[in-house]
């Protein structure tokens, strides 16, 4: 294992804003699609390098605080009046990490009307928050069953029409004079997007090294578990089993800072998932169980798109497979499954077990060992993890509970904040 690690930041926020937009249709690439009109109008305007990366970060995870998949796809059909508190919600997560926290205003007034601001167009706030707001507006006119350059005009005509109301009529201004080639359009509905906003955008040449992949990983182990209450504390949990497994195998610091990051992000692909199955309080129906199934192929396709966090992607996205390959969905066998994703495989089913559920307390210690013991004997766990489970259970529940509460008590708090400000 290489004693150090850096990933391209562009890499890995593309990457994360795109498994927030692949579970329907109406979603793929919004957020990207959003990022680079931005990015068009950004550089347009002459704006510093500064407030172009903060306006660029912002339209890539303007929607992070829409939580759930019947939320988004709400939003980007324009199905609900109700904008506010994933505005509030998104401000407040992004918040948190040090690389964002410039583009957390921003996100928190992307949908704030031009009649709706009291203040100058000069202040640099309101004008990148108004960029990001246009390009929003645009990308939910777009009609994705129709040739875009067959409804380009229809969408300009919208958008000069809420001039002075929705868009100030420098900001209007200012994207009519990047919409006027085809080109424009043609890279905007481009499969190849990700690509151009990668190797062309503003953070192509920023890498960032294992504590800010860290950071970033904790936003995003927040938003796939705040989605509901019924999972708030589960990828904290997770990530500290592992953690602490990892250390007590004997891994290097390097590895086990890696696996709390694979457990941050081992339900990644539940981003996928309809709260509505999420949240089912009976047994899933077969068709319900197959869509739950996608969720770690989805975790492992995003995560295996960021260069350097390879290992991650197994190490998360295996949690659900089998040493005897009956686990899912790649039916990995024993000799294709690493010490890492053993040890994920175990943290993830014990602190499913031993964490508190809205519908149910924790099981018992007794209860615990009963169930991984019986999967341990039928081959399925890695019996040398299982045993230092076992042999350790009350440091690493010790240490699953605390960072379950932590996690727990800032749920609570941000939701209360959220539901204050929205008032």
């Amino acid at each position: 294992m290489q004693r150090s690690i850096t990933v391209n930041l562009g890499n890995l926020v593309l990457s994360l804003s795109d498994a927030m937009d692949l579970a329907s249709p109406a979603l793929i690439h919004h957020q990207q699609r959003v990022a680079f009109v931005t990015w068009e109008m950004a550089k347009a305007a002459k704006i510093s390098n500064e407030r172009l990366e903060r306006s660029f970060i912002a339209a890539l995870l303007h929607d992070i605080g829409a939580l759930t998949l019947e939320d988004k796809i709400a939003l980007r059909l324009s199905e609900t009046d109700n904008t506010e508190e994933h505005c509030v919600r998104g401000g407040l997560l992004i918040d948190r990490v040090p690389w964002f926290k410039n583009s957390a205003r921003i996100i928190g007034t992307h949908h704030t009307q031009w009649q709706e601001w009291n203040d100058s167009i000069e202040n640099p706030i309101v004008f990148d928050s108004q960029i990001v707001s246009l390009s929003d507006f645009l990308e939910r006119l777009v009609d994705r069953d129709q040739y875009i350059l067959f409804q380009n005009e229809r969408i300009v005509e919208e958008i000069r029409s809420n001039t002075r109301s929705l868009f100030h009529p420098m900001i209007v201004d200012l994207f009519l004079s990047v919409c006027n080639r085809e080109e424009f359009w043609l890279d905007l509905v481009s499969p190849r997007l990700y690509s151009i906003l990668l190797n062309e955008g503003p953070f192509r040449k920023i890498e960032i090294i294992l504590d800010d992949i860290a950071l970033i990983s904790e936003l995003f182990r927040d938003i796939i578990d705040f989605r509901s209450h019924f999972t708030a504390t589960h990828s904290s949990g997770v990530a500290a089993s592992a953690s602490i497994l990892a250390k007590i195998f004997g891994l290097t610091d390097m590895e086990i800072r890696l696996m709390e990051v694979a457990g941050n992000l081992h339900d990644l692909g539940k981003l996928a998932v309809p709260n509505s199955i999420l949240e089912k309080p009976g047994k899933l129906t077969k068709e319900e169980m197959a869509v739950i199934k996608s969720h770690t192929y989805y975790t492992y396709f995003i995560i295996n798109t960021i260069g350097g966090l390879q290992s991650i992607a197994e190490w998360a996205a295996y949690h659900h497979e089998r040493l005897d390959g009956t686990g899912y969905p790649f039916h990995c066998a024993a000799g294709e499954l690493s010490t890492g994703s053993r040890i994920m495989m175990v943290a993830d089913i014990f602190t499913a077990l031993a964490e508190d559920r809205p519908y149910r307390n924790g099981m018992s210690r007794k209860e615990v060992m009963e169930i991984i013991g019986q999967l341990s004997r039928r081959q399925s766990l890695d019996t040398r993890i299982v045993d230092l489970l076992f042999d350790n259970y009350e440091e690493v529940y010790s240490c699953m509970a605390e960072k379950q509460n932590c996690a727990r008590e800032f749920y609570e708090k941000q939701s209360a904040l959220c539901e204050r400000l929205c008032r």
